[in-house]
C-alpha cells in the first residue's frame, strides 16, 4: 500500500541556526545585514550600558532600528517566517538601491535568539505596523513541529509614509559574551564603513572606518586640478584582502571599486601590507572625468593623475614606516639564533647571509611565524654547507642501491644555494622521496633511519630544525645503554637520539624499525630512559617513531610532552611545508 511522508523541522532548530556564531557581534551583525538587504539608509543599535550582576540575564535592551522599506504582515508570514528561504531567488541586488543582497539563508532572523529570550518585531509598511513576539522558550518547549508553533502577531494602522523595522531583544542571554560596542563598531566598520548611503549609529555616534583596529591618518588639499581633496585612511593590524584600498567618491558618490592608486606595481612594498589599507578619498573637482556607468575614470585624465600621485604621497611614507617597525620587530624575534649561525660560518658567506636575511624579513614580515622560520632555516642551511651538488649527485647513484647506501647519502644531505631557494626546496622534496623508501621498507633497521634523520633534522619540522647533538650528549647516551644492554639483553639494545636547541630545550627520540607498531609498550619504555637520563641533563621531551602507531594510544591519553608518530607522518608534514614554500615561489608571492 502506498503511503506519504513529510519533513518535519524540530523546534531546536531556532538554537542551532542562532547559536552558529562566533561572538554575540557576528550574531548582531546579520541584523544590520538584513537593514542593509531592506534598502535602509539608517541602522540605529542601542546596546544597554554595562552588564549587571544577574546570573540568568541582563537587565535592559538590545534593540536595532532601520528605515528600511518594512514589511507588511503578509510578509511577515510569508517571507520572514520561512526557515531557509533563498534571499536571492529573486534577484542578487535589491529593489530600490541596488545593492548587493548579503542575507543569502533566510536564517539570520534567529541570531536575535542568540542574545534575546524574546525577540519583538515592529515592522511598518504601507501605512500599518505589524508586531511579531517570539518567545525563545515557549518555542524550545514545543513538542510538535516549528511550524506548528503559534506566534502572536498584531497589527495596527498608523498612517503616513513611515517605513522601517525594529528588533527588540529582551531577556538577554549571558550564553555568549555580552555585545561590545568597540568591537561592533569594528566589525561593522570593516564592511560598511565607507558606504555613502547607508549609515549605522551604536549607542547615537556614526560608526566610521576609523573604528578600525590600527593607525589612523588624515589629509586634506586643495589640488590644483582636481580641487578639493580630503584623504582618510587606516592601517590596519591585520591583512584584510576584501575591503582593502581605498574608495574615490566624487560629490559624495562613490567611482568603482576600492584601489591601491598603483602603489601594487612597487615591488618593494609587499602585497600584504597594502591589504591593510581602507580607506576613502573625497574630490570634488573629477565629475567630468568618471565613466558613464561611474566604474572608474577616463584614461590619461590630468585631474585624476593628479589625485592619485597625491594620495601615494600621502599613503607610501605611513606604510613604509609600519612596514619597517614590523620588519624590525620580526627580525628581532629571531636575533639571538640567527647571530648564533652566522658566528658558525665562513666569515665570507656573512655578508650575503645576512643580506639574503635582510630580503626575507623584508618580503615576508606578514607571514605567520612558522612559514617565515622555514624560509629562513632553509636560507642558513645553504650558506652553512658547501657539498650541496656532490651529495644530490651521490643520493642519484645510490637511488637503486641498497638501504645502507641510501641512509649514507642522506646522512650528508645539506642545502648551499641561497640564490636557487626553488632548487633548494625540491632537493628535500627529493629527500623526503629517498627517506620514504626507507621508510615503508619493512628490513629497514633503526639505526638505518636513525642516521638518515639525524642529518635531516629538518623533517621533523621548524620547531626541531635547531636541534643538534653534541659529544656530551652522545657519550652519556652510548654510556648509558652500554651498562643497561650488555650481555643477554645486548639484543634489546634501543636506539636513541639526545638533541638539544640554543635554549637547551631537550628532546629524546627513540627510533624504532619501520615495520614496528608503536604502543603502551613503548611508552613504558620511554619513559624508562628519560628517568634514567634527566639526572644527567634534566627535563626532556620524548618522541617515539615507528611504522605504526597503535590504535588504542589516543592522543587524549598522551602527556603533553611525550609524542608518538610514525615516519610517514613526519615526512608528510615536511613534505607540505616544502610544497607550500614551492608552490609561493611559483606564483611570486614569496
Amino acid at each position: 500500500m502506498s503511503k506519504t511522508a513529510r519533513f518535519t523541522v524540530d523546534p531546536r532548530l531556532a538554537t542551532l541556526l542562532g547559536e552558529n556564531y562566533r561572538s554575540s557581534e557576528q550574531a548582531l551583525k546579520e541584523l544590520i545585514d538584513n537593514a542593509w538587504d531592506a534598502d535602509a539608509e539608517n541602522v540605529w543599535v542601542e546596546l544597554p550600558a554595562k552588564d549587571l550582576p544577574n546570573i540568568t540575564c541582563f537587565e535592559g535592551e538590545i534593540r536595532v532600528a532601520d528605515d528600511g522599506v518594512g514589511m507588511t504582515e503578509q510578509e511577515v508570514r510569508g517571507a520572514y517566517l520561512r526557515v531557509a528561504r533563498n534571499r536571492i531567488s529573486k534577484g542578487k541586488f535589491t529593489v530600490g538601491k541596488k545593492r548587493e543582497v548579503k542575507g543569502r539563508k533566510g536564517v539570520g532572523k534567529f541570531a536575535g535568539l542568540v542574545m534575546g529570550n524574546k525577540m519583538t518585531v515592529e515592522t511598518v509598511a504601507r501605512g500599518v505596523c505589524t508586531t511579531l513576539g517570539i518567545d525563545k522558550e515557549a518555542v524550545l518547549s514545543s513538542t510538535s513541529d516549528l511550524e506548528s508553533v503559534d506566534l502572536p502577531i498584531a497589527t495596527e494602522g498608523v498612517g503616513g509614509d513611515r517605513t522601517g523595522t525594529k528588533v527588540i531583544l529582551r531577556e538577554l542571554s549571558q550564553a555568549l559574551r555580552f555585545p561590545d560596542p568597540q568591537t561592533l563598531r569594528e566589525l561593522l566598520a570593516l564592511e560598511y564603513g565607507r558606504e555613502d548611503d547607508f549609515c549605522i549609529y551604536v549607542n547615537g555616534e556614526p560608526v566610521a572606518h576609523e573604528d578600525l583596529p590600527g593607525e589612523s591618518h588624515s589629509a586634506s588639499s586643495s589640488l590644483a586640478v582636481a580641487g578639493s581633496s580630503r584623504l582618510r585612511f587606516t592601517i590596519m593590524e591585520k591583512p584584510k584582502a576584501r575591503s582593502a584600498g581605498v574608495l574615490v567618491k566624487v560629490s559624495g558618490k562613490v567611482v568603482g571599486r576600492p584601489t591601491f592608486f598603483g602603489l601594487e606595481e612597487d615591488e618593494t612594498i609587499p602585497r600584504k601590507a597594502l591589504k591593510r589599507i581602507v580607506g576613502e578619498v573625497e574630490v570634488d573637482g573629477l565629475e567630468d572625468v568618471v565613466t558613464a556607468d561611474w566604474g572608474g575614470f577616463i584614461e590619461n585624465s590630468r585631474a585624476y593623475e593628479e589625485l592619485r600621485d597625491w594620495v601615494v604621497s600621502q599613503i607610501r611614507p605611513e606604510i613604509e614606516r609600519v612596514f619597517q617597525r614590523e620588519v624590525n620587530l620580526a627580525k628581532a624575534r629571531r636575533q639571538k639564533e640567527i647571530n648564533r649561525r652566522l658566528a658558525q660560518m665562513p666569515e665570507h658567506r656573512r655578508d650575503f647571509a645576512r643580506r639574503e636575511l635582510d630580503r626575507i624579513f623584508s618580503k615576508h614580515w606578514a607571514e605567520s611565524d612558522d612559514k617565515i622560520d622555514t624560509i629562513i632555516e632553509l636560507v642558513l642551511d645553504a650558506f652553512e654547507k658547501d657539498e650541496y651538488y656532490f651529495v644530490c649527485e651521490h643520493i642519484q647513484q645510490a637511488s637503486q642501491a641498497d638501504v645502507a647506501q641510501l641512509a649514507e647519502a642522506l646522512e650528508d644531505f645539506g642545502l648551499t644555494d641561497a640564490a636557487l631557494m626553488t632548487q633548494q626546496a625540491r632537493r628535500r622534496l627529493q629527500a623526503l622521496d629517498y627517506l620514504e623508501q626507507l621508510a615503508n621498507d619493512d628490513e629497514t633497521l633503526e639505526a638505518t633511519i636513525h642516521k638518515a634523520l639525524e642529518a635531516n633534522l629538518w623533517v621533523f619540522g621548524i620547531e626541531h630544525a635547531l636541534i643538534s647533538s653534541n659529544r656530551t650528549l652522545k657519550r652519556v647516551v652510548e654510556s648509558f645503554l652500554d651498562r643497561k644492554y650488555s650481555g643477554n639483553r645486548a639484543d634489546q639494545r634501543p636506539d636513541l637520539f639526545l638533541g638539544q636547541d640554543p635554549h637547551e630545550h631537550k628532546l629524546l627520540i627513540e627510533f624504532k624499525r619501520s615495520a614496528a607498531t608503536v604502543g603502551r609498550e613503548a611508552e613504558a619504555q620511554a619513559k624508562t630512559y628519560r628517568d634514567e637520563l634527566t639526572p644527567h641533563f634534566g627535563h626532556m621531551k620524548i618522541m617515539v617513531i615507528g611504522g605504526k602507531v597503535d590504535p588504542k594510544m589516543s592522543a587524549a591519553y598522551q602527556e603533553q610532552d611525550l609524542v608518538f608518530t610514525t615516519y610517514n607522518a613526519l615526512i608528510s608534514r615536511a613534505r607540505s611545508q616544502l610544497e607550500w614554500l614551492l608552490g609561493g615561489l611559483r606564483s611570486g608571492e614569496l
